[in-house]
C-alpha cells in the first residue's frame, strides 16, 4: 500500500470491528500471527510492517511520528474512521503517538511490553546499535536481542521462540533496522493516554526492555486500565505466551 509517498506491506484479514496491530523494534506483523488468526475470526485484523521493517522498504524520516502518521493514513485508505489499536515495545510509543496526533483514530489501546520513553543511556545504545548494523549487518545483533530480550524460561523450554525472534531479527533489513533503532533513540514521551480510552497492558514479569514498572505507571495515570503481568515471560509477549495474549486481546476487544 502507498501512503505518505512510502510503500508499506500490509495484511488484511477477517471481517468485523477493525483491529490495528503494530509490532516493535526488530519485529513484523508476523509477531502477531497467532492472535492474528484467531482475532480474524470476528474482527477485521490489520497488521502493518513498519517502514524500514520487515517487507515494507528502508524510507527517508523515519520516526516514530512518521510510523503514526503512516497508520493513520494506512486506516483512511481501507476507509476506516477508527480501530482498536495493538502495540508491541517500539510500537507502544508508536500507537500512543497515533491515539495523541489522531484525535478518534483509537478507539480502544492495548499495549504490549510497554516501554517509556528512552533515557540517555538507551539513546545512545541504540546509535551504537545503529552503527553496528550499517557496519557488519543484523548477525551480530540477534544474540544480543535473544539473549536480553526473552526470559530464561523461554530461552529454556521454548527454543523454538528463540529461534523465531533470531530469524525475525536476521531477515531485517540492516539499513531499515538501523533507522528504526535511531527513531526509538529519538523518541519523546507521547504524553498521557485519555483516560476516557479503553487501555489494556500485557507485559512478562521477566521484561527488562518494557519492565512491569512502566506498565504500571501508565496504568496508575490512566486511572481504569487492566494491568496483566504474566510470569515466566520476557519482552516478546504476543511469541512467549501467545495463548494467554490471545485470551486476554479477545476478553478486552
Amino acid at each position: 500500500m502507498q501512503v505518505n509517498g512510502r510503500e508499506l506491506a500490509v495484511e488484511v484479514d477477517g471481517q468485523g470491528p477493525p483491529v490495528l496491530m503494530v509490532h516493535g523494534l526488530g519485529g513484523t506483523s508476523n509477531f502477531y500471527q497467532v492472535q492474528a488468526d484467531a482475532l480474524a475470526e470476528r474482527f477485521q485484523v490489520i497488521r502493518v510492517d513498519s517502514a524500514g521493517a520487515g517487507r515494507s522498504p528502508v524510507a527517508d524520516g523515519i520516526s516514530v511520528e512518521s510510523h503514526a502518521d503512516d497508520l493513520a493514513a494506512v486506516l483512511d485508505e481501507l476507509d476506516i474512521a477508527t480501530a482498536a489499536v495493538v502495540g508491541h515495545s517500539l510500537g507502544t510509543l508508536v500507537v500512543r503517538t497515533l491515539a495523541a496526533r489522531h484525535l478518534g483514530k483509537v478507539s480502544a489501546l492495548a499495549l504490549l511490553g510497554a516501554v517509556r520513553a528512552p533515557t540517555d543511556a538507551v539513546r545512545k545504545a541504540q546509535r551504537d546499535r545503529a552503527a553496528v548494523l550499517r557496519e557488519q549487518g543484523t548477525a551480530p545483533v540477534a544474540p544480543g536481542v535473544v539473549a536480553n530480550a526473552l526470559s530464561e524460561t523461554t530461552r529454556r523450554d521454548r527454543p523454538e521462540v528463540a529461534a523465531f525472534v533470531r530469524e525475525l531479527v536476521m531477515r531485517q533489513d540492516a539499513e531499515g533496522y538501523a533507522r528504526n533503532c535511531e527513531a526509538l533513540g529519538a523518541a519523546g514521551d507521547p504524553g498521557p493516554i485519555d483516560p476516557a480510552l479503553p487501555l489494556l497492558l500485557i507485559t512478562g514479569a521477566d521484561d527488562k526492555v518494557g519492565p512491569p514498572d512502566a506498565s504500571r505507571e501508565l496504568a496508575d495515570a490512566h486511572g481504569t486500565a487492566t494491568l496483566e503481568i504474566v510470569p515466566g515471560v520476557g519482552h516478546w509477549t504476543a511469541l512467549e505466551a501467545a495463548a494467554t495474549t490471545t485470551t486476554h486481546l479477545l476478553k478486552f476487544l
